[in-house]
């Protein structure tokens, strides 16, 4: 049995054991995946110790998506323009990196059945996980454009695609950018359980009849601007489908198998929502 990790500090809260384990026993993998919870000074040691063990790779959430890189003995393409992966894979005593939260997102949003190519996006929040979403997003085609509370922060990101990202103020009720959007997605940590709430939901009514509205949290799910959302009569879609798709994408990179959507995601589903 290949023993799997998720690694982070805190870590006892994800729900990355119950996606994998679920999928190895779905399709029969011979391998068991659990929570280690590691601390910034631990980090060269745990690496070490997972090489020497014969551990077969590990997730990273947060501090390490960033700090692992120097550790690093390759780096796909897509993780090295974002600057952070999630996935490690071990073989032959070297670590390899890559980052599924930026094709997890698009291959959910195709799932829920919307194609981003020729769509424009509105992202709120230019932390880690918004920058993966506007990379996912501006390389299936879609224009995005980037609010944060902080104006820096939202031009930084247009580094990763100058001509399909580009920022725009944080959204007021008569935002003349979000008549035009087809998705609005919330990467920022408002809405999140124990986190602030958005102070006002008024933008909304500036969105168009047809809009998606994405949230990446999870917990709660719905977060209160998707049940705002809903009461407008807008479609959304919460944090599940990303968590799955990038733990799909993740066991990929573990086993060397692909792993058709089809045939997992109903038990995932099943397993995360309940």
């Amino acid at each position: 049995m290949k023993q799997l990790y998720v690694i982070g500090d805190p870590v006892a809260h994800s729900k990355s054991p119950l996606l994998h384990n679920t999928m190895c026993a779905l399709l029969g993998l011979d391998f068991t995946y659990a929570c280690r919870t590691v601390h910034k000074e631990e980090l060269a040691a745990f690496l070490t110790a997972a090489k020497e063990s014969g551990c077969a790779g590990f997730n990273a959430t947060m501090p390490f998506k960033e700090l692992l890189l120097p550790y690093l003995d390759g780096l796909d393409p897509l993780a090295k323009k974002l600057g952070a992966v999630n996935t490690i894979c071990i073989e032959c005593n070297k670590l390899y990196g890559y980052n599924t939260d930026c094709p997890g997102y698009t291959a959910a949003l195709r799932q829920h059945g919307f194609d981003p190519q020729g769509k424009q996006a509105v992202l709120l929040g230019a932390g880690g996980a918004a920058k993966a979403v506007a990379l996912g997003l501006s390389e299936a085609g879609a224009t995005v454009l980037v609010a944060n509370r902080t104006a820096s922060k939202a031009k930084a990101i247009t580094s990763l695609c100058p001509d399909k990202i580009r920022p725009i103020p944080w959204p007021t009720a008569d935002a003349p950018d979000l008549a035009g959007a087809d998705l609005l997605v919330n990467a920022t940590s408002l809405g999140m359980a124990g986190q602030g709430e958005f102070s006002d939901f008024t933008f909304l009514d500036a969105l168009p009849a047809a809009c998606l509205v994405s949230d990446l949290i999870y917990h709660p799910a719905p977060t209160e601007l998707l049940r705002r959302a809903e009461a407008r009569g807008l479609a959304t879609m919460d944090g599940f489908p990303l968590l799955i798709h990038q733990a799909i994408l993740a066991l990929e990179h573990f086993t060397g198998h692909a792993i058709p959507p089809d045939q997992v995601l109903p038990a995932l589903e099943a397993a995360v929502r309940n």
